[in-house]
């Protein structure tokens, strides 16, 4: 699934190419795609265009585009969502539509067609009125480490309030919200924590150091495209990132560890997997 930094990739693509455009047309290639919009598809294709991209915003894991009315259009890319500019290139050309074409907006500008593409249907789009600044489905989600409303010593409270793993408090996204599978394994590796210490045995700077290395892993993610294992992670120009090759811990199970060469290891949990290194992140004794 893509985590904050794909998702923060995919916003500043959009806000380089949606904002400022006028939608034309809307049209709707699969009713599961406007699922969570209470009107169904017919509603969503009808009360979308006339409306304003004024920016492209987010909150965690999710995407919204601020309208000029005020009322907003929120999207989850769930497992494979992606919006795909069809007619981006030097001839302005439109190819032909993608095997997962689920939802396309064309503009009034007669510029490139935006179409949200979703191999698995888990993502999908909603039209909220008067969510420009913050839609209602998202109020519940914590800021994440990127997001300059960010407070850092807000959130180590929050976890030492929690008694459970820290990998779970950081996966909670009412305490802190982006930081996914992937990097949660990163950012304990960086401050040497193994997943499975408990948060209320935690002291403040154990709490605080693996807050700033999760800001820091997803700040160097964000300035490599993102993390692509495959197809289905991509930019709005189809292009992958490669964070892949940077990555200390996710997915590198036997492998020696990069800071004292000990094979890393993959336990699994929460009906997916962490990868640590049994020297450098001890396992709790209880």
């Amino acid at each position: 699934m893509p985590e904050l930094p794909e998702v923060e990739v995919v916003r500043r693509g959009l806000v380089a190419h949606v904002a400022g455009r006028t939608v034309a047309t809307v049209s709707v290639h699969s009713d599961r795609a406007v699922r969570r919009h209470p009107g169904g598809a017919a509603d969503f294709r009808a009360v979308v265009p006339g409306h304003r991209v004024e920016d492209v915003r987010r909150r965690g894991k999710y995407l919204w585009f601020a309208m000029d009315s005020g009322d907003a259009v929120l999207a989850h890319l769930g497992m494979s969502g992606q919006f795909r500019l069809n007619g981006s290139g030097p001839d302005g050309a439109r190819g032909p539509d993608h095997v997962h074409l689920r939802v396309r907006w064309s503009f009034t500008d007669g510029g490139p067609d935006l179409d949200f593409v979703d191999q698995r249907t888990f993502g999908g789009l909603q039209f909220v009125p008067g969510g420009a600044d913050l839609p209602d489905p998202v109020r519940h989600i914590a800021r994440d480490p990127l997001d300059p409303g960010y407070d850092q010593e807000a959130v180590v409270a929050a976890v030492r309030r929690r008694r459970t793993e820290i990998k779970r408090a950081l996966l909670d996204q009412t305490v802190v919200s982006g930081i996914g599978n992937i990097y949660a394994d990163e950012a304990l590796w960086l401050a040497r924590l193994h997943y499975a210490r408990r948060t209320e045995a935690l002291t403040r700077p154990d709490v605080r150091r693996v807050l700033v290395a999760a800001t820091e892993v997803m700040t160097a993610a964000l300035a490599a495209g993102g993390t692509s294992f495959d197809s289905l992670y991509v930019n709005v120009n189809g292009e992958s990132g490669y964070f892949e090759r940077s990555l200390h811990a996710y997915g590198r199970q036997d492998e020696p560890c990069d800071r004292c060469g000990t094979p890393i290891r993959r336990d699994a949990f929460m009906n997916r997997s962490s990868f640590y290194c049994p020297r450098c992140q001890r396992r709790p004794r209880s």
